[in-house]
């Protein structure tokens, strides 16, 4: 399986796709959208944060893809609609950020208690 990293990874993630025996990882960050839409066709899965911007035309041109992975909650930078009718299977990580969310609600409850 060959898989797209287009948006910047934690060092961990990437780790872990290289030591899969089964898939060939690329990271290509910070594409603009036509260098990506020239590429697209020869991967079989994307994996995105925010910056990275799938429309229903770069789908069209993802003729291999099966499945695009957002590290992280929000999927408004994705079609679904367009990756649906294609049969392109659509996943994020809706709890990856919630041990730093907690420590945002800490730290803004002790700043609050304290006038800060």
């Amino acid at each position: 399986m060959k898989v797209l990293v287009s948006d910047k990874l934690a060092d961990i993630g990437i780790k872990m796709f290289q030591e899969a025996t089964d898939i060939d990882v690329d990271v290509k960050t910070g594409l603009p959208p036509e260098e990506l839409k020239a590429i697209i066709a020869d991967y079989d899965a994307l994996v995105i944060r925010s910056a990275t911007k799938v429309t229903e035309d770069l789908l069209r041109a993802a003729t291999s893809l099966k499945v695009i992975g957002r590290a992280g909650i929000g999927l408004d930078n994705v079609d679904i609609p367009a990756a649906t009718r294609r049969g392109i299977v659509v996943m994020n990580t809706p709890t990856g950020n919630v041990v730093t969310t907690a420590e945002h609600t800490i730290a803004m409850l002790l700043a609050l208690s304290r006038n800060i």
